[in-house]
C-alpha cells in the first residue's frame, strides 16, 4: 500500500526549497555585488558602468549571465602588426613604412590634425591614390566581382555576413574559378554576425579557397563573450585595389528583401598605395583566425598614375589602446569649419560626441544627420528620438531617410575630406566592434559625396524634436529606457 506523505512531511520538503531558494538568491547577489565593483573597474564608460552595476546588484540572477556574455567591451589577446609583437616572420609593417618613405608616397598635407589620426592607424596619409564611390549593391558588387576576375595572384575577402544566398553564391563560385586558376583566395567571417553553413564552407575549401571564422570566442578571457563582432567588410586584390564599405553579402543587399527594399548603401573602391593599409587590417585579423602570419603578399605601394586622392586607412576595435572611433569623430566634428554630414543607419551617440556635434553647430557649422526612416533595430531605432530635442535646440539639423533601408556609413567635412567605411556612430563601433573607416582627402571626391549625399537628402523628411515631447508617455518612456540601455546595445 502507497505511503501518504504526512503534512510534517510537506512542510519541511518545502522549509528546505526556501533554505535552498534562499542561498541562492544571497549566493546571486553576493556575486552581482564582486561583478558590479569587476563592472565599475573594467567597463568604458560611466554610463555603461553604473547601467551594469545597478542591474547586477538588483536583478542579479538576470544581470549575472548577461553581463558575463555581454559586459566587456575589452578584447583580450588580439596582436596588431602596429604592436611589433604581430611580426614574426617578415617585418611587414616596418617594410611599408620604409617604401612608403623610400618612394615619397607620405602626404605632407595638413599635417596638424592629420597627425592624430595616423597616430590612431599607426599608418601615414599616403598621396598618389584613386577613389572611386560606388552607390548601392549592384554598382558594389559589380565592381568587387569584376576586380575578383581580375586578379593574378590573390584575393582577400572578409565580410561581417555572408550569406548562401544568390549574391553568397555568385561570391563563391567567383572565388571558386579564381582558385581553379591558380589565385591564392582567402575568406574570413564573423560567426556571430551570421555563418554561411557547412555546405557553403565546403565548396570552398574544396575548391582550394581557405575560408575562416574570425572567432571571436577563442582564448580562455573570450570563451564565453557574444558582445564583440568583427563588423569589417573588405575585399582586396593582389595589393592593388580594394574595396570596404557598408555592404554585406546577402541578397537584402541588392534591395532583393520586399521588407528593407530598396537598400541604400555605399562602399568606395581605392586604388594606390593606401591599399596596402586596408591590406594590414585584413592580415591582422587573419593573424588572430588562422594563428599564422600571412607571407607571399604584395606589399610595395605604388602611386597610381593621375591619382589625386590624399588616404589613409584606419582600423578600429575593442583591442585598441585607445578609442580610435571615438577620438576620430570626435576630432573630424572639433574640426569642421563649414559643414559636418554624417548619415548613419544606428545613431545612439555618447554624451562627447553629442556635445561636439552641438559646439560645431554652435560656430556656425553645418550640422546635418541622416538616419533611416524605417529602421531595423527597434531600441536603436527609439533611442534617436532621444536626442532630437538637444540637438534641434542648437540648430543640428536630423533627417530621416524614407525609401527602404538606409545603411551607409559616410561623414562628409566642410568642402575637402570624407569617411567611408563599416563604423555607426553608437556605442557598438565606437567600442565594441572591429571597424574599418577610409579617410578620403580630396576636393573633387569630396564633391562627389556631396552630390550622393544631396540627393539622399531630397529623398528624405526632417526629424522634430515635437516628435517626442508630444507623444504618449507610454512612448517617451520607451524612448528612455532605450537610450538608457544604449551603452548595454
Amino acid at each position: 500500500m502507497k505511503r501518504t506523505e504526512s503534512g510534517r512531511e510537506k512542510r519541511g520538503r518545502l522549509k528546505t526549497r526556501l533554505k535552498l531558494a534562499s542561498a541562492f538568491l544571497a549566493l546571486a547577489h553576493l556575486a552581482g555585488f564582486l561583478t558590479s565593483i569587476r563592472a565599475i573597474m573594467e567597463v568604458r564608460t560611466s554610463q555603461g558602468a553604473i547601467a551594469w552595476a545597478v542591474s547586477l546588484n538588483t536583478f542579479p540572477v538576470v544581470a549575472l549571465p548577461a553581463y558575463w556574455v555581454l559586459g566587456r567591451s575589452k578584447f583580450s589577446g588580439y596582436v596588431t602588426a602596429r604592436r611589433a609583437e604581430f611580426v614574426k616572420s617578415e617585418p611587414l609593417l616596418k617594410q611599408l613604412l620604409d617604401d612608403l618613405e623610400q618612394n615619397g608616397l607620405e602626404s605632407e598635407e595638413h599635417r596638424t590634425q592629420a597627425r592624430l589620426y595616423e597616430q590612431l592607424a599607426r599608418l601615414p596619409f599616403t598621396r598618389g591614390n584613386q577613389a572611386r564611390l560606388l552607390v548601392d549593391g549592384e554598382a558594389t558588387f559589380d565592381a568587387i566581382l569584376a576586380g575578383i576576375a581580375s586578379a593574378r595572384d590573390y584575393v582577400l575577402v572578409q565580410f561581417y555576413i555572408l550569406r548562401d544566398d544568390d549574391l553568397g553564391r555568385r561570391l563563391q563560385q567567383a572565388l571558386i574559378a579564381k582558385a581553379a586558376e591558380g589565385v591564392r583566395c582567402l575568406v574570413v567571417y564573423d560567426e556571430i554576425g551570421n555563418q554561411p553553413g557547412k555546405a557553403y564552407c565546403r565548396a570552398l575549401t574544396e575548391a582550394g579557397v581557405t575560408i575562416l571564422p574570425f572567432n571571436t570566442r577563442q582564448g580562455e578571457s573570450n570563451r564565453f563573450q557574444l558582445n564583440f563582432r568583427n563588423h569589417r567588410k573588405i575585399v582586396v586584390v593582389d595589393g592593388e585595389v580594394a574595396y570596404v564599405g557598408g555592404l554585406n553579402v546577402g541578397d537584402e543587399y541588392l534591395g532583393l528583401d520586399p521588407k528593407m527594399s530598396p537598400w541604400r548603401d555605399t562602399h568606395v573602391e581605392v586604388r594606390g598605395p593606401v591599399v596596402q593599409g586596408v591590406q594590414l587590417s585584413f592580415a591582422e585579423d587573419w593573424y588572430w583566425a588562422a594563428g599564422e602570419v600571412l607571407s607571399g603578399l604584395n606589399w610595395t605601394p605604388r602611386a597610381v598614375e593621375g591619382g589625386e586622392v590624399v588616404a589613409l586607412c584606419l582600423p578600429s576595435g575593442p583591442a585598441d589602446r585607445l578609442e580610435t572611433a571615438t577620438l576620430y569623430f570626435l576630432s573630424a566634428i572639433n574640426h569642421a569649419q563649414r559643414r559636418i554630414w554624417v548619415a548613419s543607419p544606428y545613431f545612439v551617440p555618447d554624451e562627447q560626441i553629442v556635445s561636439a556635434l552641438q559646439l560645431a553647430a554652435l560656430r556656425g557649422v553645418d550640422v546635418r544627420i541622416l538616419i533611416p526612416k524605417n529602421p531595423d533595430n527597434l531600441m536603436v531605432g527609439l533611442s534617436a528620438y532621444s536626442y532630437l530635442e538637444e540637438l534641434e535646440a542648437v540648430g543640428v539639423r536630423v533627417f530621416r531617410y524614407k525609401p527602404g533601408f538606409m545603411h551607409q556609413k559616410v561623414m562628409l567635412v566642410d568642402d575637402l575630406a570624407a569617411s567611408v567605411g563599416t563604423a555607426n556612430f553608437d556605442n557598438r563601433s565606437f567600442r565594441l566592434n572591429f571597424e574599418v573607416s577610409m579617410i578620403l582627402v580630396d576636393p573633387q571626391f569630396a564633391r562627389t559625396v556631396e552630390a550622393m549625399l544631396e540627393a539622399d537628402f531630397a529623398r528624405s523628411e526632417p526629424a522634430y524634436a515635437s516628435e517626442l515631447t508630444d507623444a504618449s508617455f507610454p512612448f517617451r518612456l520607451a524612448v528612455k529606457v532605450s537610450r538608457l540601455m544604449a551603452p548595454l546595445q
